[in-house]
């Protein structure tokens, strides 16, 4: 790609175009095709290209749901562990009681628990983001999705062996060990997450946005058995152990779903139209069917002239985000949390920060399968990500406890952190999922994958800063 051949709006897209674009004189010549003829990012069905209008159907849906169940494995791990905060405060306090009841002595481990996770989290999935892209054009999706998920897999197996045994004698072991599996498991997720976002980005604009709400159910799905264990299970170990075995059943079902999705004829035809291998095929090539051979390492300049306000957008959102959640929310405590009654001990945060925050999550993600606005070239869309920074002095003055500095809390209410997380549960999802789908969507087609996994650096390079920005959060308050 050069300036001679400008880029061209993927034919693929799912958006329409609003008649008045933002966009300058400059980007509007670049958009420009050969014939003259602004591409659109959404041909109209009667006078689109005919190997669009005559695309095959996703019979039952079937694509549409082995993304979304791909979307569910990407985030699950990650969710089953910051989920788990009971378990974790057992492991990493003296508490001798496996009952789940009474108040576990306070420790830096377990006070700062979520801040550390977050940051063990999110530094080495920068780093492997970075190898995604690098080897988009030299490994095939196919080895990269599966080695990723067999890396994670095994990590929770011994994640699950480990729940019976006794680390009271060795907890800060324990502690490393189980961030040492983290950095391991978020590492193999986002490479998995970056490939199959990449893939994606060869279909119609609806399976990427199939992919990012599966994401928001795996926290919902992590959130729901993590009450549900909690309710149903009298021991704490008991509890857990069940708990991660759901997880590690949903990546078998990742494995088996990315298996078959090769064999579908939706995706065998948008996969031939991108001039892409089928993941059964074992490709490394990515070029479009009839262009020059793709070069080992995707162009990233072209990439970011048309979607670097798009992945701005992305970054700033989970930055926001990852900063308030689950740092700040899961440490809010019901303002009746002496009553001793069970809702406001035991299933405050469960309920109020994990379950609320990725119901919300979900519903914002769902909404853009039916509304995309604002549009990709839109200057509302960033102003409205930048305007979520309100959030974040929202939560510090809700009652988060224990406070060692900022004593005040002004929005002592329970009715107050409900709201809250609500809103940034919603606008998370919304906001975070618009530029995710449309930055694929605004480059000429053979850069559709490398522009997913461009996309999904700047989501995960918003979780690694705002996860350190947590830790520092957490200790001011």
């Amino acid at each position: 790609m050069n300036g001679v051949e400008p880029p061209q709006a993927s034919l693929n897209s799912a958006y329409a175009a609003v008649p008045h674009s933002s966009m300058s004189d400059d980007d509007e010549d670049r958009a420009r095709g050969p014939g003259g003829d602004q591409a659109p990012l959404l041909p109209a069905a009667t006078t689109g290209p005919l190997a669009t209008r005559h695309s095959p159907e996703d019979a039952h849906y079937l694509v549409y749901i082995i993304f979304f169940v791909l979307g569910i494995g990407s985030l699950l791990p990650w969710n089953f562990f910051i989920t788990a905060k009971q378990y974790w405060l057992f492991k990493l306090s003296n508490n001798s009681r496996t009952d789940g009841q009474g108040e576990p002595p306070h420790s830096d481990l377990s006070d700062y628990f979520e801040s550390y996770l977050a940051i063990a989290s999110t530094i080495p999935s920068v780093l492997c983001l970075v190898l995604n892209y690098l080897l988009v054009n030299r490994v095939s999706s196919q080895v990269r999705v599966l080695s990723s998920l067999c890396v994670i897999l095994v990590v929770f197996v011994v994640t699950t062996v480990l729940v019976k045994v006794d680390v009271s004698g060795c907890q800060n072991e324990f502690f490393a060990g189980t961030l040492a599996s983290v950095a391991l498991v978020s590492g193999a997720s986002n490479l998995f997450s970056g490939s199959v976002f990449g893939i994606s980005g060869h279909f119609p604009m609806r399976i990427s946005q199939a992919l990012i709400s599966g994401q928001a159910m795996g926290g919902t799905l992590s959130a729901v058995a993590s009450i549900i264990d909690l309710a149903a299970a009298g021991d704490v170990t008991d509890s857990a152990l069940f708990y991660f075995l759901t997880a590690d059943f949903f990546i078998l079902m990742c494995i088996v779903m990315y298996l078959l999705l090769p064999k579908l004829g939706y995706s065998q035809y948008y996969m031939a139209l991108a001039g892409v291998a089928s993941p059964s095929e074992g490709s490394a090539d990515g070029h479009a069917g009839g262009a020059a051979p793709s070069v080992s390492v995707p162009p990233l300049k072209p990439i970011l002239r048309k979607t670097w306000v798009l992945g701005f957008s992305v970054f700033y959102v989970f930055f926001i985000s990852i900063m308030v959640f689950p740092a700040v929310s899961s440490g809010i405590q019901s303002v009746q949390h002496d009553s001793g009654s069970p809702w406001t001990t035991t299933y405050f945060v469960p309920l109020t920060s994990f379950f609320l925050y990725n119901v919300a999550d979900f519903c914002g993600r769902q909404i853009t399968a039916w509304l995309q606005v604002p549009g990709p070239t839109s200057r509302v869309l960033p102003a409205l990500v930048v305007c979520r920074t309100v959030l974040v002095p929202l939560f510090v003055f809700s009652n988060y406890q224990p406070r060692y500095h900022l004593h005040k809390v002004l929005f002592a209410h329970d009715l107050f952190p409900v709201a809250f997380v609500t809103l940034l549960g919603l606008s998370n999802g919304y906001l975070g999922t618009l530029p995710m789908i449309y930055g694929p969507k605004v480059v000429p087609r053979e850069l559709a994958e490398a522009t997913g996994v461009t996309m999904s650096f700047f989501l995960t390079l918003g979780l690694a800063v705002g996860s350190a920005f947590s830790v520092l959060l957490v200790h001011c308050i």
